[in-house]
């Protein structure tokens, strides 16, 4: 009981990062796609994968997806939180399910290039039904955006969530792996 309560404060602690990340870092990487912006959120949610499993990587996605759509994404509501979710959930369940069985440092470059390959193929079909049928852009202006615009723009932010998350995620995971009743019992600050 103690560890799965602890296990869900550090999975809450990583949705609050990914949601302070997603308001505070926002850019266009392509200039012929201002709409298409980058941000780090999707960082915590790869690290929730490799720490706890896919599971926690989903549950992440989805706190941050839920906010994400009410809040700085909210013109394209549920359509937006949908692809966000579908996307960037497809990248945690792969990389995390490939960490679990190939818990090393290799193992961790090869889930993140399979999922940020798995992430960008599965925009794809994403954009092909839901830009097309839910925002009235006729699929002929879809498919000429794929491969100079949606098809690199996925590739460029999973590429650098990725990158960011082999840095970043030995420091983190050593912070989330503090036993926080020591801490507290010690006086020290949390």
């Amino acid at each position: 009981m103690q560890n799965s309560v602890k296990s869900l404060m550090r999975i809450t602690m990583l949705s609050a990062l990914s949601v302070v990340l997603m308001f505070l870092i926002r850019f266009p990487l392509i200039p012929a796609a201002p709409f298409l912006e980058y941000e780090p959120g999707d960082v915590p949610a790869l690290i929730a994968a490799f720490l706890f499993g896919p599971g926690a990587g989903v549950v992440v996605t989805l706190i941050v997806s839920l906010i994400q759509a009410l809040t700085v994404s909210a013109g394209s509501g549920w359509i937006g939180a949908l692809m966000h979710f579908v996307a960037t959930g497809t990248m945690v369940t792969v990389a995390g399910i490939i960490y679990r069985r190939i818990h090393n440092f290799r193992g961790a470059i090869i889930a993140l290039v399979a999922s940020s390959i798995a992430m960008t193929l599965v925009m794809i079909p994403l954009n092909l039904i839901f830009t097309t049928k839910f925002m009235n852009v006729p699929v002929e202006v879809v498919k000429s955006m794929l491969v100079p615009v949606i098809i690199p723009f996925n590739l460029i932010k999973s590429s650098l969530n990725s990158i960011l998350t082999v840095f970043v995620y030995k420091p983190v995971g050593r912070f989330l792996r503090v036993d926080i009743a020591s801490l507290s019992n010690s006086g020290q600050e949390i």
